[in-house]
């Protein structure tokens, strides 16, 4: 041939084209790790700065008040012979017991332990004489019309009043009572405020409420006077205690929230929200130092996005095609740097790989998965707790994977009839 090579002989490259491509590629490579491990130190300063952000915002304080503002006004009973509490409540003969009982007990402090007259808490209530009581606690209830469910027309002659449960658009607006004072009369709710998930239903932000005076004498008079008077009725179906503490010693405030809801079966549900949170952020220097982290937080937020809109500018549409580029868009980029593990690689080539598969399985086992969880509601929805609604029964079909069995329960129900 021209080259003085015969047919299907073939040159080896020459020395200056070998030497020129490993440089290259060695180069690139070195680079790529180089750019690599410096996004990886900047990742690792943004999580260290996120960690203790996030961990700044809460401390063991918060466990510590929320369990003793609960032992309170959850365990405490009326008397010795009388042992009803927050959580025995089973009708309203038992709410006006812990309202006029308990309840009041647990808001005022007047006295010290041997009855001496706290003279330094005039004016104010200390729950535990270390928690300030904001202003006074409010009660608020919700009622349904009546004549708001139908009725068999053979039971109609003995049934003069039907109360279905709560609905906003069964809920009773009007003036009942002695019609004399703003504690008969419906308030509406703001626009802002916010709406309570209970465990029968969801309810609105007005009511029939009154708030409670800061004498505790006034208000035991207070609430003789409603219970006396007929202020819960047979279409009451929630009532709201809602209060508010600030305890200075670990600068944090309790927001006390206890539901006590009457369904259309009868007896009552009780249930209760407790929430310690600290609104004065900035009062110790750790707070402070809280608060740079909370700048530098904001700083590391705007980079990335400034950088993730850099790289969509650039690249286009083929920046949606990588999916580390989802990631990023998620702050989950922490997968990336596993990458240089051999074994966390193969793990999401194997993903990446049998996804269509996996998918395919989950679509049958959230088929099989449902079926057993509308099995256990049909089967024990009527006798035990953890099957009573249809989101128990989902729960309860991942229990044994906790190794917790919720079968047990429903073994010491009675056998099902045969009818």
């Amino acid at each position: 041939g021209p080259l003085g090579l015969s047919r299907g002989q073939v040159r080896p490259p020459g020395p200056s084209l070998t030497g020129i491509v490993k440089p290259r590629l060695t180069y690139s490579r070195e680079l790529e790790m180089k750019t690599t491990l410096q996004e990886l130190l900047i990742y690792i300063i943004f999580l260290t700065d996120l960690c203790i952000l996030t961990f700044g915002m809460v401390n063991t304080d918060m466990y510590y008040l929320n369990k003793v503002m609960s032992n309170l006004f959850l365990e405490t009973s009326v008397s010795e012979t009388d042992r009803t509490s927050f959580k025995a409540i089973g009708s309203m003969v038992d709410f006006w017991k812990f309202a006029e009982g308990p309840l009041l007990d647990g808001l005022y402090w007047d006295t010290w332990y041997n009855n001496n007259t706290l003279t330094s808490h005039k004016n104010s209530s200390h729950v535990y004489y270390e928690n300030l009581l904001l202003g006074v606690a409010q009660i608020r209830q919700l009622k349904v019309r009546n004549n708001t469910c139908a009725i068999y027309p053979y039971f109609r002659t003995f049934l003069k009043e039907c109360y279905h449960e709560y609905r906003y658009v069964a809920e009773d607006k009007s003036d009942f009572g002695l019609k004399n004072g703003s504690v008969w009369t419906y308030s509406s709710a703001s626009s802002l405020a916010p709406w309570h998930w209970g465990a029968l239903g969801l309810y609105s932000g007005g009511g029939f409420m009154f708030t409670l005076p800061k004498s505790k004498s006034e208000s035991i008079r207070k609430l003789a006077f409603l219970r006396r008077n007929g202020w819960l009725t047979r279409g009451t179906r929630v009532v709201f205690i809602d209060f508010s503490v600030y305890n200075a010693n670990i600068n944090l405030f309790c927001v006390v929230r206890l539901v006590v809801e009457f369904p259309a079966t009868g007896g009552a549900l009780p249930s209760s929200q407790f929430y310690s949170v600290k609104l004065l952020r900035y009062v110790t220097y750790y707070d402070y130092f809280l608060a740079s982290c909370e700048v530098i937080f904001c700083l590391f937020i705007f980079a990335f996005i400034i950088q993730e809109i850099l790289k969509v500018k650039k690249l286009k549409t083929e920046y949606f095609k990588s999916a580390w580029n989802w990631l990023d868009m998620l702050l989950v980029s922490i997968f990336k740097y596993i990458s240089f593990n051999k074994t966390m690689t193969q793990l999401s080539s194997t993903l990446s790989r049998c996804a269509k598969d996996i998918i395919g399985f989950a679509i049958m086992f959230f088929i099989i998965f449902f079926a057993y969880a509308q099995l256990g509601y049909l089967v024990f929805g009527s006798q035990v707790d953890e099957f009573s609604t249809f989101q128990n029964c989902m729960y309860a079909a991942f229990k044994p994977l906790q190794c917790r069995h919720p079968i047990y329960w429903a073994r010491k129900q009675p056998p099902l009839s045969r009818t």
